[in-house]
This record gives structure tokens, C-alpha cells and sequence, in this order.
């Protein structure tokens, strides 16, 4: 058999990336994102941007959600559940009231039903937003309030809200649930807790 020339291998992926945890968003960053697309009418990214934040899902399962997914009649729920794809496990997720006016506003603008996909996609070849679309459009949020997109990527997105918790709460246990981990292990990890946290930690315990 021929031996396959290197020209003819594709291109690793990840060559002359940064790979790895990416980092959440500041309130700041947040705020900057929602402001700029408020601003400039663009209804379809604000209702992708805040339940991208409020659900905490990953990229595959978000842009699968269906308009009944997250919609009680006419009306969008303070809660939804959905079952995740990597997993095969439900996650049940809140929908904050602003978050609840953005998405009302896109499906009225889009006329959408309630078996349609809450992001259809622009690309005849599929019927929803493609996870690469999705990471493409969070680059563009990125670079347009000035930070480095290879900081940023879609887990951004999903580690943003459950970062800000954990802060707040310090617990680890309703992070957990909220990102539908089935380990604990796997919520230290995915959130990259410092040393300082693990060191504040200890110092509260007592033995």
C-alpha cells in the first residue's frame, strides 16, 4: 500500500489554537454583549445570548431546542427541561424574566410554531443553527467589545452563570445540578477552581 503523503493528512484541528477551559464572562462582559445587541435590534442573538447564559447547555443541546422545549402554550416558562445529548440525562434550567422577553420577541419576529426549532438555521443543508454557526456567531460577540476570541468559545457560555454561582454560594453541589453532571469531580473541573478557593474552603471546615 501507498504510503499517504503529510500534504494530503488534514489539518489538525486545534493547530495554532488556544485549547483548553475557556474563560467565563464578567458581569461587565456580559452586559457590554447584551447592551451592543439591544442597540442594534439584533433580536435573533439576544434571544440566542441570554438563554444561552440562563440554560447553562452545551452548544449541541442549545441550538436543538424547539420552541416547545421552553414555551407553555404561547407563553415562554420560568423553567424548562431538557435531555441532554452527551449524557442521556434531563437538566432542568431556569429562564430569567428578561431572558423570557428576548425569546418571546424572536419568536413573534420569526413567526415561529411550537415544533419548530427556537434557531432555525439560515443554511438550507440543515434545519437548525450548527454548533459551528453558534461558535462563529459568540467569536463575533467576542471580538465586537474587545477581547481575544480564542479565550472565549461557546463554554464560555455555558460555565458563565454557573461560575457566578459558585462564587456567590460556594457550592459546588447545585452547580453540579444545574450543569447536569452526573460527578462532582466533573464540576471541579470544568470550573477550574483556584487554589485560593480550595484554601478558603479549608479554612472554613473544621475537624
Amino acid at each position: 500500500m501507498e504510503r499517504t503523503s503529510d500534504q494530503s493528512r488534514p489539518e489538525p484541528w486545534n493547530k495554532g489554537k488556544l485549547v483548553g477551559q475557556k474563560a467565563p464572562f464578567k458581569l461587565k462582559e456580559i452586559w457590554a454583549i447584551r447592551v451592543r445587541l439591544q442597540l442594534e435590534h439584533r433580536t435573533r442573538e439576544l434571544a440566542l445570548f441570554d438563554p444561552g447564559l440562563d440554560s447553562k447547555l452545551r452548544a449541541c443541546d442549545l441550538v436543538k431546542l424547539r420552541v416547545r422545549d421552553i414555551c407553555h402554550g404561547e407563553r415562554v416558562a420560568p423553567r424548562a427541561i431538557v435531555m441532554q445529548q452527551k449524557t442521556s440525562r434531563p437538566v432542568q434550567f431556569e429562564i430569567t424574566a428578561p431572558t423570557q422577553e428576548a425569546v418571546t420577541a424572536w419568536i413573534k419576529s420569526a413567526n415561529l410554531r411550537s415544533d419548530n426549532y427556537l434557531f432555525p438555521s439560515r443554511i438550507h443543508e440543515s434545519p437548525h443553527l450548527g454548533t459551528r454557526q453558534y461558535a462563529r456567531i459568540v467569536d463575533s460577540w467576542v471580538e465586537q467589545i474587545g477581547l481575544d476570541p480564542a479565550a472565549y468559545g461557546t463554554h464560555s457560555m455555558r460555565r458563565t452563570k454557573a461560575s457566578l454561582i459558585y462564587r456567590r454560594t460556594k457550592n459546588l453541589r447545585a452547580v453540579q445540578l444545574l450543569l447536569g453532571h452526573t460527578k462532582l469531580e466533573s464540576t471541579v473541573r470544568y470550573l477550574g477552581i483556584e487554589v485560593d478557593d480550595a484554601l478558603d474552603l479549608a479554612e472554613q471546615t473544621e475537624v
